[in-house]
């Protein structure tokens, strides 16, 4: 006979609804009854709200270690081999392993996922885990990878970031820039309003990546909210480098990073940097100005990049305030100017620049005027409006001459490299940020946020940028060995992900035939084949 049974805990004054059951108890000859709890009973609506469910053992699939294989199963395997190996090879999957004991076997399945399935939602991994052999073996639902997402703490992260760093090569530079993504969730605290880089009405969030210059790798990354600007990340940047215990650091910035306070945090922390600067800069200008002409002297010029390169020696007026002292240290700190002058860079902007007063006129001229040109028309044109001739519009022409004199010029700064075309190449690397953005946005899905709180948030960036690891190592393999010339990466996938293993309980990983194309491809991205036996 089945009852529910009402008792209080006469500690917490709680009341708790028990599912008792009678039965004949043989050995004592009488009545018996089992009970189970489930659940306390609400005081107001007496109604039973079920209580937790309790965690179930530790099954075979949860357990640490290797999964025992309990039937026979053919899937693909040729991708997640090759980003087996990859994942061994630059220690991530160690470091993962060391971070996330629990847990690293699904964030290395949904990575391989992302990577593999081009910008498809995370919702279709089941039908590809169906069908693939990857590290977690199992699938894994849109819930589940809810709760993975959350359980991902930044203890964790921060612990992995560490370890990764240890594997970074000392005395590079590294690269630091920033992007805006788009998010319609208004739940999320650092989602505003702020300069999107994609020109994306919607608010967004920053997020700001530190890549390894010679190695190609990124090893951390950082959220941030949405309206702080590029200039203002470095202070903390630093913080957080010194926290990962990085000592010979040295950074490489485009010019949105430039400023007073940025610089001198560098000079303080006693860093290496390589930064670029604005024309309109004071400390530019004045050298700009003084060496125009002659750094457009053959001497200067540089045939691979097709453009004058000059460098000169400057102070930079370092100044440091000492609350604990109570003082400010102000000093001469050396630094190097590096000023280029590209022909086709500012043939290109001429154009560019003609091309825009050109529709300014035709708009003054036209009665047309736009009030968001108000102040261009000002700048660069004299209206004169008569009765019986209307609008006259003519030319500024020094303002033009003054906008079109610093076309084709750019400059960087730096406080350890001398060499103009060497601190170029440097900073021209920088771009592998910028490709990285690309690649987390259009690749890896992550061009607009998907998800509605902040741990599924941080958890789900966490898991792409691991996927971004392994994709930026492919990346460096294929442009090293020039297979960008015959396969896109997709292709490359493609071709290597139809091969089979045939996994038997008891019995070694059996491996489907590879072609002579697909073995080439292996030895070409530094990783040997996969045998018939594993």
């Amino acid at each position: 006979m089945v009852a529910i049974v009402h008792q209080t805990n006469q500690k917490t004054g709680i009341t708790y609804a028990y599912e008792s059951i009678s039965y004949w108890d043989k050995v004592k000859q009488q009545s018996r009854a089992k009970r189970k709890c489930i659940g306390r009973v609400d005081p107001e609506t007496k109604e039973i709200i079920p209580t937790r469910k309790r965690k179930a053992p530790v099954s075979e699939k949860n357990r640490r270690g290797p999964v025992p294989i309990i039937k026979a199963t053919r899937n693909f395997y040729g991708g997640t081999y090759l980003f087996d190996r990859i994942g061994e090879d630059i220690g991530v999957i160690e470091d993962l392993k060391a971070c996330f004991p629990d847990s690293y076997q699904q964030i290395l399945s949904l990575a391989y996922y992302l990577i593999m399935e081009d910008k498809n939602p995370l919702s279709r991994f089941p039908r590809w885990a169906a069908i693939h052999c990857h590290p977690y073996g199992e699938v894994i639902s849109s819930q589940r990878s809810s709760e993975l997402f959350a359980s991902i703490s930044e203890d964790a992260k921060q612990k992995f970031f560490h370890l990764q760093s240890k594997r970074r090569v000392e005395k590079e530079y590294l690269a630091y820039d920033s992007t805006s993504i788009s998010s319609y969730s208004e739940c999320l605290r650092q989602v505003r309003y702020g300069k999107n880089k994609d020109h994306d009405p919607l608010p967004q969030i920053n997020l700001a990546l530190l890549f390894g210059q010679q190695s190609r790798l990124p090893f951390y990354y950082r959220k941030l909210a949405g309206n702080i600007p590029d200039v203002k990340t470095l202070k903390k940047l630093l913080a957080d480098i010194n926290s990962l215990d990085y000592r010979k650091f040295k950074v490489v910035l485009d010019r949105g990073f430039f400023s007073a306070a940025n610089i001198n945090n560098l000079y303080k922390h006693h860093m290496k940097f390589l930064i670029g600067a604005k024309l309109s800069l004071k400390l530019v200008k004045t050298h700009l100005d003084k060496v125009r002409d002659e750094m457009r002297n053959w001497p200067y010029y540089s045939q691979d990049y097709q453009l004058y390169a000059y460098s000169l020696p400057i102070n930079w007026d370092y100044i440091q305030e000492r609350p604990y002292k109570k003082d400010t240290i102000q000093e001469k700190r050396r630094m190097y100017l590096h000023i280029y002058f590209s022909p086709e860079r500012a043939l290109e902007d001429e154009t560019a620049f003609n091309n825009r007063m050109a529709e300014l006129q035709k708009e003054l001229e036209n009665g047309q005027r736009n009030p968001d040109h108000e102040k261009l028309y000002a700048k660069f044109f004299d209206i004169k409006t008569t009765p019986v001739r209307g609008a006259k519009v003519s030319a500024k022409e020094e303002a033009m001459a003054e906008a079109k004199r610093n076309y084709g010029y750019f400059a960087l700064v730096s406080n350890e490299t001398k060499d103009a075309i060497e601190a170029l190449e440097i900073y021209r690397n920088k771009d592998l940020v910028e490709k990285s953005f690309g690649n987390l946005k259009e690749r890896l899905n992550l061009r607009r946020l998907a998800v509605s709180s902040e741990k599924s948030l941080d958890g789900k960036l966490f898991v792409q940028f691991i996927a971004l690891i392994f994709l930026s190592c492919i990346t460096r393999k294929m442009q090293e060995k020039k297979l960008f010339k015959k396969f896109t990466m997709q292709e490359l996938l493609d071709e290597l992900d139809v091969i089979e293993c045939f996994e038997v309980p008891r019995q070694k990983l059996q491996v489907g035939e590879t072609t002579k194309k697909q073995q080439e491809l292996y030895s070409q991205l530094g990783v040997v084949p996969p045998t018939s036996l594993q």
